[in-house]
């Protein structure tokens, strides 16, 4: 998580003494590989500014920026689906005084409404798997063969109500079950199904990949940055896109409204959607980059390789983002556990 235990109004005290930067705090799901490397870059081109950022699942990000309303603790909130950022904008927990110069760069499904976030990157949800029990055409290929039995107690879930990722691929679900059958009881039904193959629903993203990899369960659904970065220092795990489509979703960023280091934090949304900072993120931490603009030759081998296998499904993201807290609470109260 953060570079210490410490709350983050001790770290603030702390930093005042002796240290004549500016400190920004970042909220973020998006993990240490990737906010150290934007610590480290933005400091470099900003020496009068001291990162720092707490790393915790985007509803949790959430829900902190709420209760920290009257009192914002964060400057930038950087990283989770844009329907969690579309929540935020609707509860006035996000700034939206200024764009930064690149948003006409990014599509317009990754813009938010009033210019109050936008979308840095697109994050993919994949079929996980452990490469030593399985090979790829034995994993499962698509959402339904989650369901198959043999996969029984085979099946880890990063827990939902802090996941940004899986509140998506819930609402995926459920939305696919409603446009089906004009009901939502349909999507419900698999869930619940789904819960009766998982073994464990996981508390630290960071352990999602790495009981794949010890074989504590044979299969999840995670997002593909990690996988790629697991794999890169290691992990024998290898990865599916479900064949009739994923989630591929708009990872935003959003100044904090309240900040009181507004300059600041809007110097960095600018710094994350630069071309320089775009093409980093892409080579060192497995980034999609967001912007349409960027020269395809100057895109890594990964980048084209996703975007020509990966299928996009058609997902009704204002739906999700109006319906999904009650689906959400609906799912936590009469699905989870009763699958058995």
């Amino acid at each position: 998580m953060f570079r210490s235990l410490c709350v983050i109004g001790v770290l603030l005290a702390a930093g005042c003494r002796g240290d004549s930067r500016t400190p920004l705090v970042i909220y973020s799901p998006h993990g240490r590989d990737l906010l150290t490397l934007f610590e480290r870059r933005f400091e470099a081109v900003r020496p009068d500014v001291d990162v720092r950022w707490l790393d915790m699942g985007s509803q949790e990000v959430y829900d902190r920026v709420r209760s920290e309303r009257a009192n914002p603790q964060a400057d930038v909130w950087f990283g989770g689906p844009s329907l969690i950022f579309a929540s935020a904008a609707r509860d006035s927990l996000l700034d939206c005084g200024a764009a930064p110069t690149w948003m006409d760069a990014i599509a317009p499904r990754g813009r938010g409404a009033g210019r109050c976030y936008l979308a840095a990157y697109e994050t993919p949800a994949v079929l996980l798997y452990p490469e030593e029990a399985l090979s790829a055409a034995e994993a499962p290929q698509d959402w339904d063969d989650l369901l198959d039995p043999r996969w029984r107690g085979q099946v880890i879930i990063r827990d939902p109500l802090a996941s940004g990722t899986m509140r998506a691929v819930w609402g995926l679900i459920i939305s696919r079950g409603l446009a089906a059958t004009g009901d939502t009881g349909a999507g419900f039904a698999w869930l619940r199904r789904l819960d009766g193959q998982t073994k464990e629903y996981v508390q630290n993203p960071a352990l999602v990949s790495e009981k794949i990899a010890r074989q504590e369960a044979l299969v999840t659904v995670w997002d593909l940055p990690d996988v790629l970065i697991s794999r890169r220092r290691g992990m024998r795990i290898g990865y599916v896109f479900p064949r009739s489509g994923t989630v591929a979703i708009e990872d935003g960023i959003g100044v904090v409204r309240g900040t009181k280091r507004l300059a600041a934090a809007r110097a960095f949304v600018e710094f994350v959607g630069g071309t320089e900072m775009q093409l980093a993120a892409a080579r060192d931490v497995f980034r999609l980059p967001a912007r349409l603009d960027l020269p395809a030759d100057s895109l890594p081998d990964w980048v084209r390789d996703v975007r020509r296998r990966m299928v996009v499904a058609d997902v009704d993201w204002s739906l999700i983002a109006e319906r999904g807290p009650d689906w959400m609470r609906w799912w936590d109260q009469h699905v989870r556990g009763t699958g058995r």
